[in-house]
């Protein structure tokens, strides 16, 4: 009787044990780097920002020095990102850049830091801060990484920044050559020829700047600029409008005999 007694203590402990050590083990589960980043990035899918931004904060506090943690640093970013925080987003993504020099994807860090100027660019700034931000970020990316796959649309993003910049240009050149304010509307239109010269405007600004020389009866310079117009766009409509413009009141003839020796 005593013995069969002690048999059930002795299975009763090892039962008990076994619970303890299976607990434990689950805790271990719960906790460990890989599971609290997958149940963080799992609450960032269904959009609950705030609580994998906790997730990911709690991952990098107990965890500093795995890799989840550096992977958690980036998704902080992110989320900042996403829910419009720039400030606090390029904040995390320059920390990430000093802490992590060497880090894999480190071109989608710059990428991002770039993206993040890019969306605070306004249409109706010329001179704003983002502009300029945005493509010097763009460049590192490019000459950092000229092989990633972020450097194709970081050109294309620079075209896009450029072009807004340059349409502000367009945009106050006109105004001032409304109001007769000729040498204040020629900076603008050489602006947007010597800086943007791959953007859409420049066949224009060429023939702003034909109409204005024409304008003030300085023919000679309008006929170089004309040319120069019809040599780089001749199937640009801004290029017939300048053709027009040059041989109107029967001086067609004079007109393409100058053009022609121009060229």
């Amino acid at each position: 009787m005593l013995k069969n007694l002690l048999t059930l203590i002795i299975i009763i402990f090892i039962c008990y044990g076994c619970n303890t050590s299976n607990t434990k083990v689950a805790k271990k589960n719960i906790d460990d780097p890989e599971t609290i980043y997958l149940m963080a990035k799992k609450s960032f899918d269904n959009k609950n920002y705030q609580i994998s931004k906790e997730k990911f904060l709690k991952l990098k506090k107990l965890y500093p020095l795995s890799n989840e943690a550096i992977q958690a640093e980036i998704m902080i970013g992110f989320i900042d990102y996403v829910v419009m925080d720039y400030e606090s987003a390029l904040l995390q993504f320059d920390k990430i850049i000093n802490r992590y020099p060497s880090l894999k994807n480190m071109d989608y860090v710059y990428y991002m830091k770039a993206i993040c100027n890019y969306e605070q660019i306004t249409h109706h700034e010329l001179d704003g801060k983002y502009n300029e931000l945005a493509i010097e970020n763009f460049n590192q990316v490019i000459n950092r990484f000229p092989d990633s796959q972020y450097a194709k649309d970081s050109r294309q993003k620079i075209i896009l920044v450029k072009s807004n910049i340059a349409a502000k240009h367009m945009e106050i050149g006109r105004f001032y050559q409304r109001n007769n304010k000729y040498t204040a509307a020629l900076n603008r239109f050489k602006i947007v020829i010597d800086k943007y010269s791959m953007t859409k405007f420049t066949p224009e600004a060429l023939h702003r700047m034909v109409e204005i020389y024409y304008s003030i009866g300085m023919e000679d310079e309008s006929l170089k600029i004309a040319s120069t117009l019809g040599y780089n766009y001749p199937e640009s409509e801004w290029y017939k409008n300048s053709y027009n413009l040059l041989n109107e009141k029967g001086k067609k003839k004079t007109i393409l005999e100058k053009i022609s020796n121009l060229f």
